[in-house]
């Protein structure tokens, strides 16, 4: 799915974003993997230091969609490394957002996905399982619904109601 850039979807839809329709996230997000710049609906999924959750979101077909991951922002482990980035990949996933750490970085930037994440962490996260899928998540200063449209390039990662064009 070709991806629009973000400066032009905000130049083009000031309405939406008065009415917090289109919303962009903080600035806060690194760029990983190969794709620079990505679009798709969202799946949303909520976890702290568990990654069980991502590994059965990704197995599933991805049909150009979008996982957001809300990890609490944690920066003690990661949540995404170097077999999901390429799951996410042979699976069909546009991206991943993350609301916290990756690892595998080389083996990340190595994968024809998008992947954003606040930063990376060697450690590895635990596996019980826990966290919730479909839900609302706030993450990048937004609260985000699943099912609503994620659009990231270099300028950034905004989040809309429903998907947008120029």
């Amino acid at each position: 799915m070709a991806s629009l850039a973000t400066a032009e979807l905000c130049d083009a839809n000031p309405a939406l974003i008065a009415k917090g329709e289109l919303r962009v996230l903080q600035p806060v997000f690194q760029m990983f993997g190969q794709c620079r710049a990505f679009c798709g609906p969202i799946v949303t999924l909520r976890v702290f230091e568990d990654n069980v959750l991502v590994r059965e979101l990704l197995e599933s077909p991805g049909d150009g969609r979008v996982l957001v991951i809300d990890g609490g922002g944690s920066m003690r482990c990661a949540l995404v490394g170097g077999n999901l980035g390429q799951l996410a990949q042979n699976m069909g996933w546009a991206g991943i957002l993350v609301n916290g750490c990756i690892r595998d970085v080389d083996e990340i930037n190595g994968c024809d996905v998008g992947v954003r994440a606040l930063g990376s962490h060697p450690l590895k996260s635990n596996k019980k399982g826990l966290g919730e899928k479909h839900v609302s998540v706030n993450v990048g200063g937004a609260v985000i619904q699943d099912g609503e449209w994620l659009y990231a390039d270099s300028d950034g990662i905004l989040i809309s109601k429903t998907e947008i064009s120029i």
